[in-house]
């Protein structure tokens, strides 16, 4: 580890955030969505060429056009086509990203003495951050209990606890607003982190902590949860069952799922035809009765 005495605190570029994170030759995932269009594009890349101009010209180009910036938190496989986890060849961070009463749960990260100082705070948009920690010397498995700790204690979104997960690239511009605001990280401490520097309970996930004496966070999931799968699935059923197009249905959960799905498009319609067979299977159940809405389901469906 290196002294913090010896580090100074500052706010990054993006080409230099790029390299904090990476070594150049690391191969990196960048995903680029375009909500309006309904359009996704992921490439995987050396890091030395994520942060070279030509690329960030062009990412620029894509942010000004509507598109969101994201960039993988752990380098993949060399040769991957994909940022799966199977593909991740090394964990190299932890991270939480913070929604709900972030500030709260931002000043409890900085003061209960749980865990580390960040070395990264991201400013996503108003009111919201994403924390981000180095580490070294956890596997997978290792990697995402901790991962899916963090989220429950300190009320981060427990959707975004597997280790091919993307965050956003600061210096770009938050589309997922209609009001302007560019994403910045401060980059606070060079250190490395290991499993024994977060004091956090692996029953965290069934029992929320006090943060600070009068300060606590409400858990995303309630006991017997759903993964957010199985939620997918059940809100496509019950919009297609109430009368939305499929399409429709597919866009909202592609961009839903925009940050933590590899293709989130391909993901959706997949969703979105389990949710049309099953509808399908109850309507046959309930052929010759007479339930209205049974009758109009399979009007939606033919559409």
């Amino acid at each position: 580890m290196s002294d913090p005495s010896s580090f100074t605190p500052r706010f990054l570029l993006p080409p230099e955030y790029v390299f904090a994170l990476h070594e150049p030759s690391d191969q990196v995932a960048v995903l680029v969505r375009n909500r309006i269009r309904q359009q996704t594009m992921q490439r995987i890349l050396a890091a030395d060429a994520i942060a070279s101009a030509p690329f960030q010209a062009w990412l620029e180009e894509q942010n000004r056009s509507g598109a969101d910036i994201f960039i993988g938190m752990n380098p993949v496989r060399g040769g991957s086509r994909s940022r799966t986890k199977e593909h991740i060849r090394e964990v190299r961070h932890t991270y939480l990203d913070l929604d709900e009463d972030a500030g709260a749960s931002l000043h409890a990260i900085r003061t209960t003495g749980d865990v580390p100082a960040p070395n990264f705070v991201l400013d996503t948009s108003p009111g919201k951050h994403q924390v981000v920690w180095r580490v070294e010397g956890l596997n997978n498995n290792e990697a995402e209990s901790l991962l899916r700790a963090l989220a429950s204690q300190y009320g981060g979104d427990l959707a975004a606890t597997d280790i091919s997960r993307l965050l956003r690239l600061p210096g770009f511009i938050n589309r997922k607003y209609n009001d302007v605001f560019v994403v910045r990280v401060h980059h606070e401490t060079d250190m490395i982190y290991h499993s024994q520097d977060f004091r956090v309970r692996e029953d965290s996930l069934e029992s929320p902590r006090e943060l600070g004496d009068s300060q606590s966070l409400t858990r995303k999931l309630p006991t017997g949860h759903r993964s957010q799968s199985e939620a997918d699935w059940a809100y496509a059923k019950r919009a297609l069952a109430r009368g939305d197009s499929p399409d429709e249905v597919v866009g909202r959960i592609a961009d839903y799922r925009a940050d933590d799905k590899a293709d989130p498009d391909y993901y959706a319609r997949h969703t979105v035809t389990k949710a049309q067979a099953q509808l399908r299977s109850e309507i046959q159940v309930f052929q010759g009765g007479s339930a209205p809405g049974i009758q109009r389901d399979e009007e939606n469906l033919r559409r």
